[in-house]
């Protein structure tokens, strides 16, 4: 019975370790989360891929994650919520400084822990129907504190058009709502309380706002029932607005008459002379300061004469394809920007002095090896050929076709043999010169003796 007792306690004590073995590895596997999955992402733009136009996202995927979407040539990250299990929406609204097209790359990234999965995919491909938009849950209201904006304010912006982006900050009773209405914007845009009491926000012009600069924006603090307002004039805050004329204008000026013409061709040789005129209707006019004036990638705009309602420049120009770009802006901040182009006539080559030392036209030569001496400008290219001709049926061959390189001094020779020296057979032999964009030529009748 001992012997039995002690058998049942060696087993037990060797199966232990397996035991311990066994139950720990559930626990193992607990302990490392599966890798999330990006299944799908489609895009949705109200303007296409132009400056102020909103891309919705709609991202599928492994739920209660981490959720973003980065653009290449977007700065921002886009942080995407999760609006039902799975599924994570979110949007950004183009600015003039990104630079996205239908190849750009997207990539969607999900986080779970220290696990994160990365899919990219193209743009223009990932377009789809919108996504879901779900409006974020209000933050907390402490009804003890008391209602009230202590400032309200925007950041100066140069010009109110799409893709500029408007900064608006706010100081008041922390723990509200505040928003901000914006006179021709369809939806209130909403600011976030970055510090209690301090909210910011900022709107991205959209090609489909029609967005009035001259009436209020008006901000809206809200605390259950209770309600404040605080407005300010667009016009105050953008820079220079005091030299700008009431009449609210907002339409960039012209560069028009454009002289030499696009794609015209001018003489080379004098100094050429291009001119434009500005073209701003009922609006505020030129500013003649900021005019800026580019040749061919060189800044001319210091030789240049600049009134407010034209400019010329003279000057001496290579030949070949010339451009031309302004950009200037008138007292209420519209730019405008004008390139053109056009070409300038390579020069007439100019001949090169050539003349034959040793022969005059049609005189005689004799049966063997024939030379013939020149002189042309130092170092110049003299391709030469020299064509039988029989004195009979007219039957020709060449003879010879070099080219030959004059010395130092200008001096070069050659000379043919003709194969069958009939009597009254014609050598037609041509010399012509180059350097450079120079050329000569010569042209010498020999008559076999």
């Amino acid at each position: 019975m001992k012997t039995q007792l002690r058998n049942y306690v060696t087993s037990a004590m060797l199966l232990l370790p397996a035991m311990v073995t066994l139950a720990a590895l559930p626990s193992s596997a607990l302990a490392q989360p599966a890798a999330p999955e990006v299944r799908s992402l489609a895009v949705d733009a109200d303007a296409g891929l132009e400056a102020g136009s909103r891309l919705r996202f709609r991202l599928l995927g492994t739920p209660r994650v981490q959720a973003s979407v980065r653009i290449r040539g977007v700065r921002d990250n886009i942080a995407l919520r999760e609006v039902e299990p799975g599924v994570y929406v979110g949007r950004y609204t183009l600015k003039r400084a990104d630079r996205v097209d239908p190849n750009t790359d997207v990539r969607a990234v999900l986080k779970r822990g220290n696990r994160t999965v990365l899919a990219n995919f193209e743009l223009g491909a990932t377009m789809a129907a919108p996504p879901v938009a779900v409006a974020p849950p209000p933050p907390p209201v402490r009804a003890a504190d008391p209602l009230r904006i202590e400032r309200f304010g925007m950041a100066p912006i140069e010009r109110i058009e799409p893709g500029a982006e408007l900064q608006f900050a706010l100081e008041g009773m922390p723990g509200a709502n505040a928003s901000v209405d914006l006179p021709g914007v369809e939806r209130d845009l909403r600011l976030r309380e970055t510090r209690p009491g301090h909210y910011e926000g900022s709107y991205t012009i959209r090609h489909s706002d029609d967005l009035h600069p001259n009436r209020p924006v008006v901000a809206t603090l809200r605390a259950g029932d209770r309600v404040v307002t605080a407005s300010l004039n667009m016009q105050v805050v953008r820079p220079g607005a005091e030299n700008r004329p009431p009449n609210g204008d907002n339409r960039a000026p012209e560069v028009v008459q454009l002289a030499p013409a696009e794609g015209a061709t001018v003489p080379a040789g004098a100094p050429i002379l291009i001119t434009a005129r500005f073209q701003d209707g009922r609006g505020s006019g030129v500013d003649p300061a900021s005019v800026r004036i580019v040749v061919s990638g060189r800044n001319v705009t210091q030789e240049a004469r600049i009134e407010r309602d034209s400019l010329s420049f003279r000057g001496a120009l290579p030949p070949g394809r010339q451009t031309v770009e302004v950009t200037a802006r008138d007292l209420a901040g519209n730019a405008v920007r004008k390139s053109w182009s056009f070409d300038v006539a390579a020069a007439a080559p100019a001949n090169l002095p050539m003349r034959i030392l040793n022969h005059g036209n049609n005189d005689q030569v004799g049966h063997g090896p024939t030379l013939v001496q020149g002189q042309t400008v130092p170092n110049a290219s003299v391709a030469v050929s020299v064509v039988a001709v029989a004195p009979v049926a007219n039957l020709s061959q060449e003879l010879m076709s070099r080219t030959l390189q004059a010395d130092a001094n200008g001096n070069f020779a050659f000379s043919f043999v003709p194969q069958f020296p009939i009597p009254g057979t014609r050598y037609d032999v041509t010399m012509v010169a180059t350097r450079g964009n120079l050329r000569d030529d010569a042209r010498l009748v020999l008559m076999q003796r």
